[in-house]
C-alpha cells in the first residue's frame, strides 16, 4: 500500500489479535442487520457499523487506524479503502452515501427507508468478501 498522508491517521503496529476481533465485530453486526425483528434504522446501524468496522481491519492490517478524536475519522476510513485494498471509486462513492444517511438518521433522527437498510447490507457483506480475500492475499499472517 502507498503512504497515506493524512493528519487525522497514525502508525500502529499490524495485529493478528486487533484483526480477529474487528472481524469478529463485523461478522455479528451483519448477522445482526439481517435479523428481521429489528427495525430499518437498527438493521442499517448494525450493517453501517460493520462496514466502518472491516474498513479499520484494512487500516489495521497496512499500519494505520483513525484518529477519533480528529473529525471526519468516518470518512477518512472509507476513503482509505481505495488505497489499502483497491476498491474502486463508484463503491467508495456508495459508501460515503451511507455514511451520510447515517449522520441524517443518528443526529436528526431521519427515518431510514428499508431499500437503503438492504443496500447497506449487501454492501457491508460484499466488503467482508473484499476485505477477506485481501488479508488471505496479501496479509496470510493476520488471518
Amino acid at each position: 500500500m502507498q503512504r497515506l498522508p493524512c493528519i487525522s491517521l497514525e502508525a500502529v503496529t499490524p495485529d493478528k489479535a486487533t484483526i480477529g476481533k474487528l472481524l469478529a465485530a463485523a461478522r455479528r453486526n451483519i448477522a445482526d442487520a439481517q435479523l428481521v425483528g429489528l427495525s430499518s434504522e437498527n438493521r442499517f446501524d448494525a450493517s453501517y457499523k460493520a462496514i466502518m468496522q472491516l474498513a479499520m481491519v484494512e487500516l489495521h492490517a497496512n499500519g494505520y487506524r483513525t484518529l477519533t478524536s480528529k473529525p471526519g475519522h468516518h470518512q477518512t476510513a472509507l476513503q482509505s479503502l481505495a488505497k489499502t485494498i483497491g476498491l474502486n471509486q463508484d463503491t467508495i462513492i456508495v459508501l460515503d452515501a451511507l455514511r451520510k444517511q447515517r449522520n441524517l438518521s443518528d443526529y436528526s433522527g431521519d427515518l431510514v427507508p428499508d431499500a437503503l437498510t438492504a443496500e447497506c447490507v449487501g454492501c457491508a457483506m460484499e466488503l467482508q468478501g473484499k476485505v477477506r480475500t485481501w488479508l488471505e492475499t496479501h496479509r496470510p499472517d493476520l488471518v
